[in-house]
Order: C-alpha cells, then structure tokens, then sequence
C-alpha cells in the first residue's frame, strides 16, 4: 500500500477552496495523478482523523510555456475536492 504522505501532496488554499471549506465542509488537495478515491478517502482519513463522506477528483492539464525560442509544457497533476461529516474540520484550512 502506498503511504498516505505520498498520495496527498498538499492543501490548495485559494479564496475559492477557503469559500467552499467554511460553507460547505469540503476540502480540496493535489494529489498524486496515480491515486483513486478510494486510496485518497482513506490517505485523508488517516492524516488528519476525519471521517470522510464524498471524494471528487479532477485531472488538471498543464499550461504551455515558452522559454524564450523553447517551447514546453507544466506536467498534469490532480486535484480531489473531499466533503467531510458535519462537525469534523481540518485545521490547516482555518484561516
């Protein structure tokens, strides 16, 4: 089994991930591209002792950049948004 600390990589803070965390008790990561929800449902339940109720998952393609006459692309990673149970919360969320 893949250890939890390598299937989330870390919290996605933005204004929009805040907004959804304070009203609706959902979280959002970047997570491994490999991991099902499954694997994520339990990584999540383990780190933080949360009891979770609904994994979604989006695969994000990578932008295209131009270094001068280089021309390349941002690897694709993906993101899962996770609704908790009411009353669990996670503290690195709390601003």
């Amino acid at each position: 089994m893949i250890h939890p600390r390598n299937i989330i990589i870390s919290p996605i803070i933005t204004e929009k991930s805040e907004k959804l965390a304070r009203d609706n008790n959902m979280y959002t990561f970047k997570v491994s591209i490999n991991a099902n929800k499954i694997e994520i449902k339990k990584a999540i339940e383990k780190i933080f002792s949360v009891k979770v109720l609904d994994v979604n998952t989006i695969r994000m393609l990578g932008k295209p950049k131009s270094l001068g006459k280089y021309n390349g692309k941002r690897p694709d990673w993906k993101k899962a948004v996770v609704t908790l149970r009411e009353g669990d919360k996670i503290a690195d969320f709390e601003v």
